[in-house]
């Protein structure tokens, strides 16, 4: 497996690059608290798991073949996270703060685990991430190729759930310094609400490279 080491700083510096995941750990850490947070970064580390097993099998090349394809996960990705920040800026959220670390309904983990996982697995571009970074980093001269694949795509998810952590727990502590200003918690519901709209109306235009 050649230059691992380069592998790692090329994942460090996207998943520093601010976009709808980061903005939606952030955003669910101040409001909801850093369990929900994780919960939410473990849906997001299964939706990567999903892309690393769909690069592999190809699916990046129908895209290409199919741009419709394409097309239509890109639209209802757009969708979902214009639905998710609309919620957001609707949301109560002031008398509703829980940054608290007590015990969560079971709806509540659902939820935050199937926006991370839908946030990430309808975002085409994440599977078209996959698909053109790992093939970069395989040794044709060294191990079984898939082997490969599969060990760069595991260090890729752990790697992805170690920052996605690390936002969702400083989402936590935006939250618990929130709570002292109600003026405060109104401006980051509409600074997170419009961001995600923001990914989402960018989502709408983007063209498949």
């Amino acid at each position: 497996m050649a230059e691992l080491w380069l592998f790692l700083v090329a994942l460090a510096v996207v998943y520093l690059l601010p976009g709808p995941d980061m903005i939606l750990l952030l955003q669910t850490g101040a409001r909801q608290g850093k369990a929900m947070a994780l919960a939410t970064a473990v849906g997001l580390g299964l939706a990567r798991a999903c892309h690393v097993a769909l690069a592999g099998m190809g699916l990046a090349t129908l895209f290409k073949v199919a741009p419709w394809t394409f097309d239509v996960v890109r639209l209802g990705g757009a969708a979902y996270l214009l639905w998710i920040g609309v919620q957001c800026l609707r949301s109560n959220l002031l008398p509703n703060l829980n940054t608290g670390d007590g015990p969560a309904p079971a709806h509540a983990w659902r939820g935050a685990f199937q926006r991370g996982l839908l946030t990430n697995l309808l975002n085409p571009k994440a599977l078209l991430f996959c698909s053109v970074l790992l093939p970069q980093f395989i040794d044709p001269h060294g191990a079984s190729v898939t082997a490969q694949f599969a060990t760069l795509g595991a260090i890729l998810v752990a790697v992805g759930l170690a920052f996605d952590s690390c936002y969702g727990l400083t989402g936590a502590r935006i939250g618990r310094w929130l709570q002292r200003s109600p003026s405060a918690q109104r401006l980051q519901q509409w600074l997170f609400g419009s961001l995600l709209i923001g990914f989402a109306i960018r989502l709408t235009f983007v063209q498949q490279a």
